[in-house]
């Protein structure tokens, strides 16, 4: 990301500075999040959205930290919730501390959060930020209750991506712009980073499908955990008793035999699943370019265009 790199690096100092504890423990495993991170999209969006709209200054790196934390310290509870032991191919945090520290590690961030905020007199920042947190709340329970029953409507399916996934997104290029002193295009930016976030769940749908023509075995891993995505809601709401029938028992019942779930998968291929889905991702691509399109052209809006083609043509 080159028109950004300088800050990039910039960022990663304040990052782990902001982390810094007079708890030794907390301090070993902070550090063993920080050197796992992943891909930092999140803060890349601020800052593009920053320089796109106006001067990066300490309320730009003030809104990276924010968003960072927020979103490791998800992350950290996520992990808790699910039961898992690895993210990205290593560890997680409650897998080499238990929970209970996981947890605490989870809590620690999010009240340097509010600390930070309050500090730095970031409150307008703060409302965004805290705006996410509910969001996300809301979208991952709304989800686990529909779960039970499979009875997710497309409707319902994109009230919880939207909460769950793209609030995220949003309150990056939100605060971004709010970062700039841009109050006037915020809301604008809002919808921009909400519309990338849910073409970007999609995306991410698709590729448990395995993609048409391309290298890449199907994975299943959506079925196999019974969640509803928008290739098997798809299917469901809009095919025959027969195969809604079929889909439903595997999904409920199957769920763990490999050649049950490889029918499931082809059941949705064949029954257009995957290219509704696709037709729905480039419809959310495209209204996010469309946001952006009166903003002047620079190095940073040619970056977060290729950002958001990223995200919608990523093959892994």
């Amino acid at each position: 990301m080159e028109p950004i790199s300088t800050e990039m690096a910039e960022f990663e100092t304040r990052f782990r500075n902001s982390m810094q504890s007079k708890v030794p423990m907390l301090n070993k495993i902070t550090h063993y999040i920080i050197k796992r991170k992943g891909k930092q999209m999140r803060p890349m969006f601020i800052f593009l959205t920053a320089k796109m709209l106006g001067n990066i200054n300490d309320k730009s790196y003030d809104a990276a930290t924010l968003v960072e934390l927020l979103h490791t310290a998800t992350l950290v509870h996520d992990d808790v919730v699910d039961d898992a032991n690895e993210r990205r191919g290593f560890f997680s945090v409650n897998a080499l501390w238990k929970n209970k520290i996981a947890v605490l590690v989870g809590d620690y961030m999010l009240s340097k959060v509010l600390l930070l905020s309050i500090e730095n007199k970031n409150t307008a920042m703060l409302e965004v930020v805290a705006r996410a947190v509910r969001e996300m709340s809301e979208g991952e329970l709304l989800q686990i209750e529909k779960a039970r029953k499979l009875d997710i409507t497309e409707d319902i399916y994109f009230e919880v991506i939207r909460k769950k996934t793209a609030s995220l997104i949003a309150t990056c290029t939100e605060v971004g712009a709010i970062s700039v002193d841009r109050l006037d295009v915020s809301e604008k930016m809002r919808d921009f980073g909400e519309a990338i976030g849910i073409a970007f769940q999609i995306k991410d749908d698709i590729f448990d499908y395995g993609e048409p023509g391309k290298i890449g075995k199907p994975t299943g891993l959506d079925i196999r955990e019974r969640k509803m995505t928008l290739p098997l809601i798809y299917v469901l709401n809009n095919s025959t008793p027969e195969i809604k029938k079929e889909l439903i028992n595997i999904v409920k019942n199957h769920n763990e035999n490999p050649k049950k779930v490889k029918k499931a998968i082809q059941i949705v291929i064949d029954n257009g699943g995957i290219d509704y889905s696709y037709k729905k991702m480039i419809e959310y691509k495209e209204k996010a370019m469309s946001l952006i399109d009166s903003i002047p052209d620079s190095d940073a809006k040619k970056s977060l265009i290729g950002l958001i083609e990223y995200t919608t043509t990523r093959t892994k």
